[in-house]
């Protein structure tokens, strides 16, 4: 009998490849001219048995409630519209704050703990309050606790770089009347030798004083005849206009301007005067108009529980602390040393103070490095190619829950910008989100020393998103505790297969082959 003869075996003339995991196999074939897909695939939560087993939970059995209070938050930070109502002083903002109080950025922390830009600037507001006659009295004062420390994001109130407020420092009031909340933000100091650059010195006390007798009278007159300011509608032409809002508010000090100009040019006066020439000279001035908008709308997201999505993101300089909504808890991590810099002649990394402030909340609310795809001084700091802001803002997409229908980037046909950073996708892809920041200098009090992007630290993400899987799994009153396993159709546990993951609590949790893909 023959036997049939096989077809001669042949090797096609051409490959096409699907490369998963690491790029330099794709690297390869793509030198050898021919064709490959890359597929950016990793192990969730770095493979981390506890963290993927939680990951397994909040997209399984608690996905329905997350998802559900995701979508409230979502439509909280993208449908508020936050209005400039008047200029107040944080003693009328903080009814009851101790009369020698200080508000500062980020986290609480302690003034022998705090790094030296915001020891700086803590003296120059103990001197501009009167506290103390000299910055070397106020710093004995705080060294000894006798002027007290409060977070500012405590008291609704958020403060940019190595800010620390007074009583009597004026602040602008930003009203969101859909979520019925309020927030606010100081008058920005500007440029040069000031106080929010970590400088103590007759000049940097000079200009916070001159922001409470004169900029915040001249600021109040002009509200008052120009009724309600819709903030974060000029800060979405300003996004379309080039800036991030963050590190570039140019364009947005400018529309400003515009706004303002007519009522200032009516007032009149040596004291509109003084204060047109400073706002002249101050492209960074709509930086905290933009921080207190937003503040206003994640204080009215934070009121959502259940949700994964973060409403706090804030840095003193020594530790860096995050918030999820429906819960007050801080989650801290040591502050980022900053990245991806454009430094002045003379500075660099070696003389560079961690990252600093509360201006990440732009982050959370569709701005800063969620805008960065259409600002080309956020290039800059990136090596000055636009495809790298756009990486930036593409790789902060990748852990948010959604988009802004508000801020739009016109170079990507108008899509709009990343919003609501998700605990559970920064820890899934092990990607906290990019900030980006002003650098101050380490040590020496002379100020900023360049700009640049700061990545958040990992650590605190991982920590809130573990407390969010035990808030969730903890069970409800009246009802009875939910199984961690499934069982085959035949009763069995189904803790044999590839893909089951072991729960150091106890039981087993769904495979983690559910989660959703990332390409």
């Amino acid at each position: 009998m023959t036997e049939p003869r096989s077809a001669p075996l042949s090797l096609p003339a051409s490959v096409g490849v699907v490369n998963v995991g690491l790029p330099l196999f794709a690297d390869a074939i793509r030198e050898q001219g021919a064709p490959v897909i890359t597929v950016d695939w990793r192990v969730p939560a770095g493979g981390q048995p506890a963290a993927v087993a939680a990951l397994c939970r909040l997209y399984g059995i608690h996905a329905e409630r997350i998802e559900a209070a995701n979508a409230e938050v979502l439509r909280r930070l993208d449908q508020g519209i936050p209005l400039l109502t008047g200029v107040t002083t944080v003693a009328d903002a903080v009814p009851g704050l101790p009369d020698a109080t200080l508000l500062h950025c980020g986290p609480a922390i302690g003034y022998a703990d705090a790094p030296d830009p915001l020891r700086r600037s803590m003296r120059a507001a103990a001197v501009a309050e009167g506290w103390g006659a000299t910055a070397e009295q106020a710093d004995a004062q705080l060294a000894r606790g006798e002027i007290e420390l409060s977070p500012a994001n405590a008291h609704r109130v958020v403060v940019p770089m190595a800010t620390a407020l007074g009583p009597s420092a004026p602040l602008y009031e930003l009203v969101n009347d859909a979520g019925a909340t309020t927030a606010y933000a100081p008058i920005s100091q500007g440029p040069g030798e000031v106080a929010w650059f970590g400088c103590v010195s007759e000049a940097s006390i000079a200009r916070l004083v001159f922001l409470r007798e004169v900029a915040a009278p001249v600021i109040r007159a002009v509200v008052a005849r120009t009724g309600p300011l819709d903030v974060l509608a000029l800060a979405a032409q300003a996004v379309a206009m080039g800036d991030d809002v963050h590190v570039r508010t140019q364009a947005a000090t400018n529309l400003l301007i515009r706004e303002w100009l007519p009522h200032l040019a009516e007032l009149g006066g040596p004291e509109t005067a003084a204060f047109a020439r400073f706002l002249a000279g101050n492209h960074l001035f709509f930086l905290t108009l933009a921080m207190g908008a937003a503040r206003s709308l994640t204080e009215w997201a934070a009121q959502v529980p259940e949700s994964s999505i973060v409403t706090t993101m804030a840095r003193n300089g020594t530790t860096f602390g995050i918030r999820l909504a429906g819960s007050g808890r801080w989650f801290l991590d040591e502050a980022p040393e900053v990245g991806h810099a454009l430094y002045y002649p003379g500075q660099g990394p070696q003389t560079s103070a961690r990252d600093i402030g509360d201006s990440a909340v732009l982050e959370l609310s569709g701005l800063g490095a969620a805008a960065a795809a259409g600002s080309p001084a956020v290039a800059q700091l990136l090596g000055g190619q636009m495809r790298e802001a756009d990486a930036l803002t593409r790789r902060l997409a990748a852990v948010c829950a959604g988009r802004s229908s508000r801020f739009k980037i016109p170079v990507l046909d108008n899509i709009g910008t990343p919003l609501g950073v998700d605990v559970r996708k920064v820890v899934e892809l092990g990607s906290p989100p990019a900030v980006t920041t002003g650098i101050l200098h380490r040590t020496a009090g002379t100020g900023q020393v360049g700009a640049g992007v700061a990545e958040a630290p990992l650590g605190c993400f991982a920590d809130a998103m573990a407390d969010l899987d035990r808030r969730l799994s903890r069970p409800l009153p009246g009802r009875a505790p939910r199984h961690r396993f499934n069982r085959d159709l035949n009763g069995g546990r189904r803790g044999d297969r590839v893909g089951d993951v072991a729960d150091p609590q106890g039981g087993l949790d769904e495979p983690f082959d559910h989660l959703p893909g990332r390409s």
